[in-house]
């Protein structure tokens, strides 16, 4: 099965971020050290997302980009769809012209199958979602990395 494009994983990740800031803009130098993403291709998808109504950005002091609405109501689909995803794309999975129910390959219950799961993945799941699992990674990374009393690190497990 296809994965998701880079722009949009860079996009999911970033989002991610926006939303455990709970409204308050961030600037897309932060998004990228915190996300270890590169900060260029992050600004373009942002700046691509913010076209889509997805983000929002404000100059200024006080200025960052931000989630247009709440992460709650923000599917991975139309994540997807803003970037043009190719995950989205209905395609063989052998690259036959013509796959359908009437003229099938041997991939094609396959790959019928397992699109319609992805499609209800990425339209079930919400930046939101992509939050609470970043945040409780990060914290287990941090707790990893936390030093005892005896000098040792305290494991995450």
């Amino acid at each position: 099965m296809p994965s998701l494009a880079p722009a949009t994983g860079y996009a999911v990740l970033g989002l991610g971020y926006l939303a455990a800031a709970a409204g308050k803009p961030a600037l897309v130098r932060d998004i990228a050290s915190a996300c270890d993403l590169p900060a260029p291709y992050l600004a373009k998808t942002l700046n691509r997302l913010g076209r889509a109504g997805i983000v929002k950005t404000r100059r200024g002091i006080h200025g960052g980009v931000s989630l247009a609405r709440a992460a709650a109501e923000l599917t991975l689909y139309e994540v997807c769809e803003a970037l043009d995803d190719p995950i989205l794309e209905n395609r063989c999975l052998l690259g036959t012209d013509e796959c359908s129910e009437r003229r099938a390959c041997p991939a094609h219950a396959f790959r019928t199958k397992h699109r319609e799961q992805a499609m209800t993945f990425l339209r079930e799941t919400t930046i939101a979602d992509v939050a609470s699992f970043e945040t409780q990674r990060r914290w287990a990374a941090l707790a990893s990395m936390q030093p005892t009393t005896n000098g040792n690190s305290i494991s995450a497990g």
